[in-house]
């Protein structure tokens, strides 16, 4: 049997050795579940969204896990001098969100192949949900996981859009309190074989976000809604900026 090539390669360590100590300045991290993330092989994690912090967080969660993280990020990201290099090196995957360019579930699956980790953001962008719910969530994490038979990992974290608002663009110099659960692997079982089914997906992917909404009720101490926000319910684009209601 060939041996397993270690996950946690130098040029990861030395970026972790700089990273890590900047981001634990702005918050202190407890994380709970980490038992669920898969030790070795291919898996799917998948987050709530909350502001543009949220990728350092699961990262961190991630890495503290045993695995080293890599994103389906959107492509503006790629287009940032410095930035771009990095997302470049670490293997993280450039998503053009009106369709075009490469197919990121393809690039994805080269990741899979290779029994990595790889993080999809099911919301596909930040919530709308004036409360910070997670809304509907659309198919790509459900149909890698089906695709290639790997497991789907949901997790939330809550206190993270204190330290950058949800379209902020100032951090917060206090060190703040978020907390991070990661929860059991969904059973995809009744679902298996379907991934080109668009029924499945839709379902399996209500079960996961609902169990996302429900990991992140027990950390803020409330009941999430019963129904996921849909933004095309209330006249809002999938992709376009959130504009607080007027109350």
């Amino acid at each position: 049997m060939a041996r397993r090539r270690p996950e946690k390669l130098l040029r990861w360590r030395i970026i972790a050795a700089v990273a890590i100590p900047i981001f634990e300045f702005f918050g202190r991290y407890r994380m709970r579940g980490l038992d669920h993330i898969p030790k070795r092989g291919a898996f799917v994690i998948s987050p709530n969204h909350l502001t543009n912090f949220d990728p350092l967080t699961t990262a961190y969660l991630v890495w503290r896990g045993g695995r080293v993280p890599r994103f389906l990020a959107k492509a503006s990201l790629f287009r940032v001098p410095g930035l771009r290099w990095l997302l470049r090196v670490t293997g993280q995957i450039p998503v053009e969100r009106d369709g075009s360019g490469p197919d990121p579930l393809a690039a994805a699956t080269r990741l899979i192949d290779e029994e990595l980790a790889v993080i999809v953001y099911p919301e596909g962008t930040l919530t709308r949900d004036p409360d910070e719910w997670p809304m509907r969530g659309k198919f790509g994490a459900v149909k890698l996981a089906l695709q290639h038979d790997i497991p789907l990992v949901p997790m939330a974290h809550w206190g993270v859009q204190r330290i950058l608002p949800r379209y902020g663009g100032k951090l917060s110099l206090r060190r703040h309190d978020v907390e991070m659960l990661v929860g059991a692997p969904i059973d995809l079982t009744p679902w298996r074989g379907r991934a080109n089914d668009a029924a499945a997906l839709a379902e399996a992917t209500t079960v996961l976000m609902n169990e996302i909404a429900r990991l992140l009720g027990e950390l803020r101490g409330e009941t999430p809604p019963a129904q996921r926000w849909n933004p095309l319910d209330h006249g809002q684009s999938e992709w376009g900026k959130f504009t607080p209601p007027t109350r």
